[in-house]
């Protein structure tokens, strides 16, 4: 009886023993899956944030050049228009060209060198954003002064924050997008932008005082769901307000990452 036992206590621990394999074999491949699926989510992540990091910096050049483009047919084509037109009429007067007559051509050719020099920094604006994103957006509410009559208050508070060059691009390309949509639906002539900065937060709030829409409402018109993606991409937080006195846009950027 005793050997039978001991036949069958040694049986029941090889199978305690193979049972206890297979339930750790089972876990460890459980969590060798888990791993897995955890990596390939990580690297398709990683791989759609560069897609859209690049497909970010294409449409930075695009506007870039298409504001380029429209301010040399409507504004500086113009003006040169136009100089040319009184130099012409200088011409063939056959009459002696006074003083006063060439000061207003100087002044039409000084305008017009003027409005090259805005085009410039916006051609310079990829190495602007490389070192300042901030001094971006001041020059592109200078630039909208100066081309087209429109007014804004700029507010800064706080320090310039060290974000990385990548978050940089996707924070100018929502302001650039929700100041283009102001400029093109809401027919403001004033901008309020106030950017407050502490130690754990970066705020960019802008805010126009013309028409507004129905933020409820999907359109791809305005950009909405390219804002709102580039904004979950950095963990930043958008806001859209607007109603029948304005469009209020907050980009809510945490610097201290959980």
């Amino acid at each position: 009886m005793e050997r039978k036992e001991i036949q069958l206590l040694v049986i029941s621990l090889g199978i305690v023993f193979l049972t206890l394999l297979i339930i750790l074999l089972v876990i460890f491949f459980y969590f060798l899956k888990k791993k897995n699926n955890y990596l390939v989510e990580k690297m398709e992540s990683e791989m759609f944030f560069q897609s859209e990091l690049v497909k970010t910096r294409i449409e930075i050049k695009d506007q870039t050049l298409s504001e380029i483009s429209k301010e040399l047919h409507d504004n500086i084509g113009q003006i040169i228009s136009v100089g040319i037109m009184q130099l012409n009429m200088y011409l063939n007067s056959g009459k002696p060209v006074h003083h006063n007559e060439l000061h207003d051509l100087k002044e039409i050719l000084a305008k017009s060198l003027d409005e090259i020099r805005i085009l410039s920094r916006i051609i310079n604006k990829d190495n602007l954003l490389q070192s300042n994103f901030i001094e971006a957006i001041k020059q592109d509410l200078e630039r909208i002064k100066k081309l087209k009559n429109i007014q804004y208050h700029y507010n800064l508070t706080g320090e310039i924050p060290n974000i990385s060059q990548e978050h940089d691009l996707f924070i100018y390309r929502i302001f650039q997008e929700a100041l283009h949509n102001s400029l093109k639906h809401s027919h403001s002539d004033l901008f309020e932008v106030n950017i407050n900065t502490t130690a754990t937060h970066f705020c960019l709030d802008m805010k126009d005082f013309g028409i507004g829409y129905d933020t409820n409402q999907t359109n791809s018109g305005l950009g909405l769901n390219n804002m709102k993606l580039r904004a979950k991409l950095i963990g930043a937080q958008l806001i859209m307000e607007s109603n029948a006195s304005g469009t209020n846009v907050t980009l809510e950027y945490p610097l201290i990452k959980d």
